[in-house]
């Protein structure tokens, strides 16, 4: 039978039980991206988001676009990433956008702020509010097209030499952190210290620093941050929901068909919930071993809690007042986040409290 009267008459469907593609299936060009992540591979939960990216894209077309993936110093410098994309020296990145603070405190909300949205709550903005949306919209002046891909889930409160009993604790505490936890904790009396990831055992070590956050025990474990500091807090009020993102190139992006352009989607939606059932699976046998080993857990005091939010509304309002890009989108996020927890309190939280309660 004559090719194209074949397909017309078995339809699609028919084409390819018959084990006869169409054209277009086999009309994609071969393309090679490289994906320049802010993470060292050590940290295989993290930056293997990146991995499981590239693997999905591969896998949905045949091998056809594959995507090499490099840690950070690899191609550029961790934090070089947000440039890297925007001006094309690479296709794709994979990074934490709060890391660009400095740049515009905006591109923290497709990350977390502190006493923000949690992960569940952060998808849920990001793909059925308006975050994606308007995060599209900030992004397009840097020449990137974002999308959601990770998210750690809460995180915990760092790691200290001395437990932190009372907020007088925090007046003068040397601790390493970044983006709006520090503003933050710098208002609350401590002394934030933005130093690199490689670099924090062996400034708590030294007493160079006396508290440092990374995020959570599976990672913390494998930093070796309990031989140096013994005390762990919780929560993280500055993470509660940190969301990792892939920064994609605007032009190599529009290169890409529709068929490409779906898949890059898809295959980032699988890594971002893949990363986050990493985090819950793992992050529990990780924090059991730091508990045998000699790690005190605390929980943060109430005052603490109660001061450095009343600094962290501080700084959002002077922020409203003095960033139109950060007022536009942080209305909607507060909005969000307003009726997100209303209904989280009746439902997760109450279920949450019970359940935690429990012996099983």
């Amino acid at each position: 039978m004559e090719r194209r009267s074949f397909i017309r008459q078995s339809g699609l469907a028919g084409v390819l039980a018959a084990g006869v593609a169409p054209a277009f299936v086999h009309a994609q060009t071969a393309i090679r991206w490289r994906l320049a992540s802010s993470f060292p591979k050590s940290l295989d939960t993290i930056f293997g988001a990146a991995d499981e990216f590239a693997k999905q894209v591969s896998a949905m077309t045949g091998g056809k676009f594959t995507i090499s993936t490099h840690a950070g110093g690899e191609l550029m410098p961790a934090f070089g990433v947000l440039d890297g994309v925007s001006n094309g020296t690479v296709e794709c990145a994979h990074t934490a956008p709060y890391y660009f603070f400095g740049k515009d405190p905006t591109y923290a909300l497709d990350c977390a702020i502190p006493f923000g949205l949690n992960s569940r709550q952060m998808t849920s903005w990001m793909y059925e509010g308006n975050g994606l949306k308007l995060l599209r919209e900030f992004y397009a002046k840097a020449n990137i097209v974002n999308f959601p891909m990770g998210n750690t889930g809460a995180q915990m409160g760092g790691w200290f030499r001395k437990p932190i009993t009372s907020l007088a604790d925090m007046k003068g505490l040397k601790m390493r952190i970044g983006g709006f936890g520090g503003k933050v904790l710098e208002r609350i009396g401590a002394v934030p210290q933005n130093i690199p990831g490689g670099e924090i055992y062996q400034s708590l070590e030294k007493g160079t620093i006396d508290a440092a956050e990374w995020v959570g025990p599976y990672d913390d474990l494998k930093l070796g941050f309990n031989k140096v500091a013994p005390h762990y807090h919780y929560p993280g009020w500055w993470e509660g929901g940190p969301q990792l993102t892939l920064f994609v190139n605007q032009k190599a992006y529009d290169a890409l068909t529709p068929e490409y352009k779906a898949i890059v989607e898809n295959a980032a939606a699988t890594a971002h919930i893949d990363m986050q059932a990493k985090y819950d699976g793992r992050n529990p046998a990780a924090l059991k071993t730091l508990v045998a080993s000699g790690t005190k857990l605390h929980r943060f005091p109430k005052d603490v809690m109660d001061a450095s939010f009343k600094a962290a509304m501080e700084v959002y309002a002077e922020l409203n007042a003095s960033n139109p890009a950060w007022k536009k989108i942080y209305d909607d996020y507060a909005n969000f986040r307003r009726d997100a927890n209303l209904w989280f309190r009746f439902t997760e939280a109450g279920f949450d409290d019970f359940m935690q309660a429990q012996k099983l």
